[in-house]
């Protein structure tokens, strides 16, 4: 099922692009990707994304600037539209592995940044968050479209980067939740996600309660295209692929108009991100300290989970 394809360059034939090496050509044009995995499936002309942090189940710095670097590549080798005949990738697709999806942001990450008050960090933090979002809500400009399954429990800001796919998904055993509102946090780019799928009270509902909803109550909400058996988030959208090939081009186009039809997402996130980086900066010390409590919690639960011991002194302002 997973094709194997010659080395591809970008003066590559149209001809010959069947027979291209699609993930070489990517990480070639993208570089180093740490956290991420990819493989990718000929006949139904998608790239996947395995979403892999390395010490958490969180969105660190270094996956978004991987997620980025993928979306970037792919619109630089075949996101034009005179190439978009000759493009091997027409969907963009992410999904997570092990027992969460997501435990939303770096906590670790963001208490440094507040231990040594880095505000250029948590901007920079913010600005991948908002420009994956904003890509992903494009279809890479146009050139795709792009889909997220979810296998487990997603929790807090890391649930917006899928939710900013054109479709989301997600099996009947999963679970979503913001629990930012109870140590005095919102994710960065929450509001505007949900409130495109949801509308703005349920989003805000959902963002102030921090109650966890079960796939089939958030797709009640709004908030999925889809709840599936376990087992068959990526079987269905492999058929979504399959069924959609022969109107890629329509479908691309409405879900670019819809984007457009919604707003100015990027300007919408940028205040956004400036909001969120204040917030986090304005946090006091018993604000802080909660965060490391939450963060230590969360090794203890994945030690128990990884049955792996947990770092020593963990959670604190480092």
């Amino acid at each position: 099922m997973f094709a194997s394809f010659a080395p591809f360059t970008e003066t590559t034939p149209a001809t010959q692009i069947e027979c291209c090496e699609v993930i070489d050509a990517v990480r070639r044009k993208a570089g180093f990707l740490p956290e991420v995995q990819l493989a990718y499936e000929a006949e139904i002309k998608t790239l996947w994304v395995t979403i892999k942090p390395e010490l958490k189940p969180v969105f660190t710095l270094q996956l978004l600037d991987s997620l980025g670097k993928i979306q970037r590549a792919i619109i630089a080798l075949w996101g034009q539209p005179e190439q978009y005949h000759r493009s091997p990738v027409r969907f963009l697709a992410f999904r997570g592995a092990g027992p969460f999806f997501t435990l939303g942001g770096d906590l670790d990450f963001y208490l440094d940044c507040l231990a040594k008050n880095d505000r250029a960090a948590l901007t920079e933090y913010a600005r991948l968050s908002i420009e994956g979002a904003v890509l992903n809500a494009g279809g890479l400009n146009g050139a795709v479209i792009t889909l997220a399954t979810i296998h487990a429990k997603a929790i807090g800001g890391g649930i917006d980067a899928p939710r900013s796919c054109n479709i989301m998904i997600a099996e009947e055993q999963a679970s979503f939740v913001y629990p930012e509102i109870k140590f005095n946090h919102f994710p960065i780019t929450a509001v505007a996600i949900l409130s495109r799928r949801m509308g703005p009270r349920a989003a805000e509902r959902m963002l102030l309660s921090g109650e966890e909803m079960s796939a089939t109550e958030f797709m009640a909400a709004g908030g999925l295209e889809a709840v599936v058996p376990a087992g068959t988030g990526e079987s269905w959208i492999r058929k979504y692929a399959s069924d959609s090939m022969p109107m890629h081009a329509a479908k691309t186009a409405l879900f670019s108009a819809f984007n457009r039809r919604a707003g100015d997402l990027r300007g919408e996130l940028e205040g956004l991100g400036e909001i969120w980086t204040d917030c986090m900066l304005r946090l006091n010390p018993a604000a802080i300290s909660k965060l490391q409590r939450i963060a230590a919690t969360q090794d203890r639960m994945l030690a128990r989970v990884y049955q792996r011991p947990a770092p020593a002194g963990v959670g604190g302002a480092h």
